[in-house]
Order: C-alpha cells, then structure tokens, then sequence
C-alpha cells in the first residue's frame, strides 16, 4: 500500500473583483511547478476575486505568496470599495489539507509563508483559524474588525492589534493579510425575491454560530446585483450539512414573507458536500459538476491565464 501524495488547498482572496487583466495578473504571477489552478472567479458587487489552487506543499506556498506580493503592486485599498468586508489586497490565504497532509503542517505552512509575504512585500501579516497564535485570532471577523480603513489607525494606538508579523503600520495601499490554516470551507451565497438588505442582516445574526445559530456557519446580509444576499462560509459541512442550512434560512425567510431564488457556491465544492437531488443544489446558478466539484477539478485543471 503506497502513501498518499501530499496535496494542498490554497483559497486566496484578494480585493479586487472589477478590473480582470489586474486579475489576470495576479492569477498568472501564482504559475508555480507542482501547482494546478482549479478555479478563480470574480464577484463585482463585493469587488472581491476569490482563487483555489492546489498541489504539493512547498510550490503551492510559493504560489499564494507570489500571488499575494503581485495584488500588493496592483490594488490600492484607499481606492478600493466592495460590499465585502477587508483588511488587505490579498486579503485572506487559508492553507488546506487535501491528501497526505494533517491540519497541523498546514498550520506550519501558513506561518512560512506569512513569513515570506512580510519579507518580499513589505505587508504585515496575522494569522488566523487554526494558525492563530492568540485566541482572539482564531476568528477572522475578529482580525479584520473594522476593515483597512479602522485597522489602520488601531494598530497606531492598540498594541493588540498589531500583526503577528511585520508592521506596526500597515501597508499604506495594501494593508495586511490574514494566512491561516483550515479544513475545507464551502463559501455558498442565497439570493432572495427582495432587495430588503435588513432582512438578510436579521436572517444572518440568527443563522450563525456565533449568535447561537448553526453549528460551523458564518454569515452577512448585504445587498448585491440588486437582490438582497446572504452570504455564507459553511466552516464544518459533515456537522451541518448545507441542505440544513438551507432549510433554516427558508424557514426564516418565510417570516418575512421572501423566498430564496437562486444560490451560487464561490470556488469549488468537495464531492462529500454534494447532495444531488437537494432543493439548495436545484437552485444553483450555472452549476456543473465537472468544474466546481474539487475531485473532478483536480483530475482536470484550468490552463494559467498568459502574463501580460
């Protein structure tokens, strides 16, 4: 019985979801050896690109960080605004574990690369989720409370909220990053019949974990493409699978006399997450499983866009 390959997850997001050739850019600058590119799309609402990349654990830190120090010489933060909260123009790079590979190395991955995006770039680092070194860092919400514009005067004046790595400042146009190491997150976004944005707001404070809601769920209401959206990371679907999630937000969308129309799930989607024949995959928008399940990704990459 041979070992498993050692293979990694990397899901970089970076702040920018408008201007595809700065995208285009910073995909291209992650081309690394023993890395495959699965999917990146863009989000113009919340002005934001979302990456997943995956191979063996040294190239696929070389690439994030790669991708990480291009979006620092390409987005400016103080002209930069999305619906979606950041602290940075590679905004948050979490590690994840695939095959052959435990949580716990990623955790040592997270904080080399960290370490490299400080040196080579010159923008500070925290590191979250399973990587934190303080538990007031596990929780990402926690590290980007206030976004650029209020971290950027808080590390000034509050000692605990200086990075992990480098600073005190911030990067003056690229702000900081959050590197961390997780298990596999699905980032799944509901549309609903309504451009009600406090409705979604409400749905969302009863729908998370941290408000007593469901377990392993993380959510924002917010107005996009002119519907009202919630949007999702479901942190721990084998402890709460999405059709449950699914169905605690109609349910809840029911008190507001709404409905849920349409879904889309950001990146790719594991195989153990699907579930074929549910109301909340029916309703998916352009969902094909040969490019947004990871399995079938991984065993057919994308081709790299060219560098321009």
């Amino acid at each position: 019985m041979t070992d498993k390959p050692q293979i990694i997850e990397c899901v970089p997001n970076f702040s920018e979801g408008r201007d595809v050739r700065r995208v285009e850019a910073i995909v291209a600058a992650m081309r690394v050896e023993g890395v495959h590119l699965l999917d990146w799309s863009m989000d113009t609402a919340h002005n934001r690109s979302v990456v997943t990349v995956a191979g063996t654990p040294a190239a696929v830190v070389e690439s994030a960080v790669r991708g990480a120090c291009k979006a620092a010489q390409l987005i400016d933060l103080t002209k930069q605004e999305g619906v979606h909260p950041r602290i940075g123009a590679a905004d948050v790079i979490p590690f994840v574990p695939i095959s052959g590979v435990k949580l716990e190395q990623c955790v040592m991955l997270a904080r080399q690369a960290g370490t490299e995006i400080w040196q080579r770039s010159g923008v500070p680092v925290y590191f979250y989720e399973a990587a934190a070194s303080r538990p007031d860092r596990v929780n990402l919400e926690d590290v980007r409370r206030g976004q650029f514009e209020e971290l950027r005067d808080a590390v000034r004046r509050e000692g605990a909220r200086r990075p992990d790595v480098g600073g005190p400042g911030l990067h003056p146009t690229a702000g900081a990053c959050a590197v961390g190491a997780r298990k596999f997150l699905v980032a799944y976004n509901i549309y609903f019949d309504s451009a009600d944005v406090a409705m979604v707001r409400a749905m969302a404070r009863e729908i998370r974990a941290a408000s007593g809601g469901l377990k392993g769920v993380k959510a924002l209401g917010m107005l996009a493409h002119g519907r009202a959206q919630l949007s999702m990371n479901i942190t721990d679907f084998e402890a709460t699978p999405i059709s449950q999630v699914y169905q605690a937000v109609s349910q809840l969308a029911l008190r507001h006399k709404a409905a849920p129309v349409e879904g889309e799930v950001i990146g790719l989607l594991p195989e153990a997450a699907c579930e074929r024949e549910s109301e909340w995959m029916r309703q998916l928008i352009e969902f094909d499983a040969s490019t947004k399940v990871l399995e079938s990704r991984l065993e057919a990459p994308l081709a790299w866009p060219e560098e321009s």
